[in-house]
């Protein structure tokens, strides 16, 4: 088994590094390693845990503006796993598309350029895909654990919390698939150029060709993003209004009632976002205070659930709308 990490990145280059550095310092059980001294650390959870031949990193720069290429290419003696690919910005689907094609793995692993793993993620990922095949199931895919942090000095000190829980079928936060399985997939839907959906909708691809998820906790990821503040509103309320219009490019190619309930595209979500913001009345610019209060008192992530009331409030109102202008067009 040959892995395949497919990183597309944008502007990221802070994070980038622990990124890169955590999947540079990986301890795999190799044909080499199972007969040196490096023993100890590659059986720990695993005694007769699967072999990986090596690993390569796809690293896919998506326009960065921010100096990424060039302190990649100036510290290429660092990464020696790493190869650099570089595109104009045309958005993740289209980068992790190019990732997988240029990749020589039979396995690919998809993480985010924000994602700092710990050195065992490539052997759980290898060993949970090598139990399903030993058992005459090849059509499998391994989801590994995602702890969402805001620690940028310490991110991998994050704790698991009910919220970092996913129900997500296919998602390429921390996901482990065969090549050929993604190749016979059709790879990413280019349509999908904004914020969303890209990943779920080629999960429902993958499971109309019976594919089946098999979870790995054990193979964690710690996703890390800066702590909520009230100065990021208008960004975060821009991505509701692109992940509304990319959730109707989903429905259009998938128009069931599941897909209407992930994009919050019923009168049931509309009906209760709308009393939970009193119909917009509660907005960044009501809630503003409250929002700046609680970050004051060390409540960020109360402060950013609180906001979630009206950042739906914006998606569903905008999903309806992106609807009604597909039709009409």
């Amino acid at each position: 088994m040959f892995f395949s990490i497919v990183i597309p990145t944008y502007n990221r280059k802070p994070i980038l590094e622990k990124c890169l550095r955590a999947m540079e310092h990986q301890v795999v059980r190799s044909n080499s390693s199972s007969e040196d001294s490096a023993g100890d650390a590659t059986k720990s959870h695993a005694a007769e845990g699967y072999e990986i031949e090596g690993y390569e990193i796809v690293l896919v720069d998506d326009g960065s503006t921010d100096g990424t290429v060039e302190w990649i290419q100036s510290h290429a003696n660092e990464f020696p796993h790493v190869v650099l690919y570089e595109q104009n910005h045309e958005g993740a689907a289209i980068a992790r598309n190019f990732g997988v094609q240029q990749a020589k793995g039979d396995t690919i692993i998809f993480i985010d350029s924000d994602l700092v793993v710990l050195e065992d993620f490539l052997q759980y990922h290898a060993d949970a895909l090598a139990t399903a095949y030993a058992q005459g199931n090849e059509r499998v895919f391994t989801y590994g654990r995602v702890v969402n942090t805001c620690n940028f000095e310490a991110p991998t000190s994050e704790p698991f919390k009910v919220t970092d829980y996913s129900r997500a079928f296919f998602a390429t936060g921390n996901v482990a698939i065969a090549k050929k399985w993604l190749t016979e997939a059709g790879l990413f839907d280019p349509q999908f150029t904004q914020y969303g959906w890209e990943d779920l909708e080629l999960g429902v691809r993958l499971k109309n060709m019976g594919l089946s998820l098999i979870k790995c906790p054990e193979a964690v990821g710690y996703h890390w993003h800066p702590a909520f503040s009230v100065e990021e509103l208008p960004k975060l309320i821009d991505q509701e209004i692109q992940r509304a219009r990319m959730g109707v490019v989903f429905y259009q190619k998938h128009p069931t009632f599941n897909v209407r309930m992930m994009i919050q595209m019923t009168w049931l979500h509309k009906v209760l976002w709308g009393v939970l913001s009193l119909g917009g009345l509660l907005n960044e610019k009501t809630l503003g205070p409250t929002l700046r209060w609680l970050i004051d008192k060390g409540y960020p992530q109360l402060s950013q659930e609180l906001s979630r009331v009206f950042l739906n409030w914006y998606n569903v109102n905008a999903v309806h709308d992106a609807y009604r202008e597909a039709k009409s067009s």
